[in-house]
């Protein structure tokens, strides 16, 4: 997809705006969107920011902030060992400066996964219809599995063996579809 400012780059930011019922999309190069700034004008509404809409999402209760039992001591800022950013300074500039980054904020940023995935901690993203079908019993198995162990760490034994009954129903299907795409 070319962008659509400068009809020359290919666009690597995609936004989506819904605004009374209607979709409008706007594809930008990298360039040209560092051009425009950090505000981008949406058809019929207002400025929409990257960073403000972060901070939105970041900014919870002191998330960044490790919580000391002593009252007079000095709150610590969780930080990357490897670039040295801050929480707050990601929920500001919006990207975190190193790879590194995402294993220190892991647990500060898997309530915000879950917010914009409508309750899921990771994304599933869009799948094909000829091949949605053997992907999502693919992920259905994969999530039993784990359910299977662990009801079998909980000694729930009656429980994981009704799990494993579904497992078992599912991989078959599975067998079965794949037959049938081949």
């Amino acid at each position: 997809m070319i962008c659509q400012e400068c009809n020359e780059r290919p666009a690597t930011l995609h936004f989506t705006n819904f605004s009374n019922g209607e979709k409008t999309e706007l594809h930008l190069c990298e360039r040209c969107a560092q051009e425009k700034g950090e505000m981008f004008l949406m058809s019929q509404g207002p400025g929409f920011s990257i960073n403000h809409f972060l901070q939105g999402l970041l900014n919870m209760d002191s998330p960044f902030q490790q919580k000391t039992k002593e009252p007079f001591q000095h709150e610590t800022v969780l930080q990357c060992e490897q670039c040295s950013m801050t929480f707050p300074q990601f929920i500001k500039v919006g990207r975190f400066g190193c790879g590194n980054c995402y294993a220190t904020f892991r647990e500060h940023l898997i309530p915000v996964t879950r917010r914009l995935h409508s309750g899921n901690s990771s994304h599933i993203g869009k799948i094909p219809k000829r091949v949605g079908g053997t992907l999502q019993l693919q992920r259905n198995i994969t999530s039993l599995k784990q359910t299977l162990s662990d009801h079998i760490a909980k000694e729930e034994f009656e429980k994981a063996v009704e799990v494993r009954d579904q497992i078992r129903s599912l991989e078959k299907k599975l067998a079965v579809e794949r037959k049938e795409g081949e």
